[in-house]
């Protein structure tokens, strides 16, 4: 028997010394620290202002840099993953987001507030996030316990946000912006350790291709990039890229037009990540069971309702948080069924590459939903029409994926 499977994971006694819950649960902590540390970084956005007096579109601009370039990094990162192994790339970004971190709170100028926090740190985030992670993880696993492995590590970035976002508004609070900021920096470096357990093997160049008769890279692209269903998967995760950038960035702003202090906006990010780990968990055990398409639809038509409700409600503190549990439980649960087709679609042999470009996708409509509400907000004075464009863009999202080809899931076979 062949030590090394078509899908290119590491060798079977290698695999078999660690337990699938070790992978998982490594991966899920080091994405609670990257994405607990990305999303709360609009708590920031008024204390860089007053600091820098560079203007919220500027800082909204800077942000919106970043969102991109979270999402630029994973395709990269993830082929760089799939050639040389995720510890290295996890190390890395760990060394990149705390440098970003740090320089965030010495930078006053533009071009400095876009390098620091637009570039370094969002590319380092990049290097630890979900197709690096999900990828590393799923080549470790059997197809039927994917879904749920993807659930629940994206769960452990939901808890970083529900963990990071009182806990900087603690220190902010307390000691001052630029003190949260450093916390964030020194938890960063926590993530290069856990790297020694999702390292993965170093595929030499000559061999990648011909390993049980695996295809390369540049051939599996041709065939992703000819795929319609693919292309709606890109399509839907553009919206919501927009949505979770607009409100990561900009709610804490929405609260204070409202006249509510700032533990509102706080709480009720921590709220989003909260209700994620449930539903996070939900999508991962539910994607073995119902067509993750149509878990998709279900949730990116939940978000339109939920705009919709929220424009018409008082703007009170439990108006907030109550939209933010309606949220939360579909925040970043379309991760699980996005990687989930991806890897249905394509396999898991370069899942990193192809799930981190359905990711830049996701962050070219983050860029706009970080960019998009600064401008709004300066321009007119409120963010009602991007109310308004984020339900519909969730609509729109719902409906791309109603035809992205899916057979219904199998049950499993019962033993004999």
């Amino acid at each position: 028997m062949s030590t090394t499977s078509a899908a290119g994971v590491t060798p079977a006694h290698a695999t078999a010394t660690r337990s699938p819950w070790l992978f998982m649960g490594v991966a899920a902590a080091i994405l609670m620290i990257t994405m607990g540390a990305r999303q709360s970084l609009g708590l920031f956005v008024s204390p860089l202002n007053t600091h820098t007096g560079l203007g919220i579109a500027t800082i909204s601009f800077a942000m919106a840099v970043g969102q991109f370039v979270w999402g630029a990094a994973q395709p990269v990162f993830g082929a760089v993953a799939d050639r040389w192994g995720p510890g290295r790339v996890i190390v890395l970004g760990a060394v990149m987001l705390a440098a970003g971190m740090a320089l965030t709170t010495q930078v006053t100028s533009e071009w400095g507030l876009i390098m620091a926090l637009g570039v370094l740190s969002a590319a380092g985030a990049g290097a630890g996030s979900f197709s690096i992670l999900i990828g590393a993880t799923a080549q470790h696993l059997p197809p039927q316990r994917r879904a749920f492995a993807s659930g629940f590590i994206n769960a452990g970035g939901s808890f970083g946000q529900f963990l990071f976002a009182p806990l900087n508004q603690a220190v902010m609070s307390a000691f001052g912006w630029m003190h949260a900021l450093w916390v964030m920096a020194l938890a960063s470096l926590a993530t290069a350790p856990m790297a020694w357990w999702l390292r993965g093997e170093r595929r030499p160049a000559a061999s990648a291709a011909t390993v049980s008769g695996d295809m390369p890279l540049r051939a599996q692209l041709r065939i992703a990039l000819r795929d319609r269903s693919y292309w709606c998967l890109h399509a839907g995760f553009f919206t919501c890229g927009f949505h979770i950038a607009f409100l990561v960035t900009h709610l804490p702003g929405e609260v204070a037009l409202c006249g509510l202090p700032g533990g509102v906006a706080a709480t009720s990010l921590a709220l989003i990540g909260l209700a994620n780990i449930a539903g996070s968990l939900g999508a991962g055990a539910l994607g073995n069971r119902v067509r993750m398409k149509m878990l998709l639809f279900w949730m990116y038509a939940s978000r339109a309702i939920a705009v919709l409700v929220y424009l018409a409600a008082p703007k009170e503190p439990w108006t907030f948080y109550l939209f933010a549990v309606v949220l939360g439980a579909t925040w970043l649960a379309t991760v699980p069924p996005t990687a989930g087709l991806t890897a249905k679609l394509f396999g898991t042999r370069y899942l990193a590459t192809l799930f981190g470009l359905t990711l830049l996708s996701h962050q070219v409509g983050g860029f706009f939903g970080a960019w998009l509400g600064g401008l709004a907000v300066v321009h007119t004075g409120s963010y009602a029409w991007m109310w308004w464009a984020d339900a519909a863009l969730a609509l729109a999202a719902a409906l791309v994926n109603l035809p992205i080809r899916e057979a219904h899931p199998r049950p499993a076979a019962a033993p004999a």
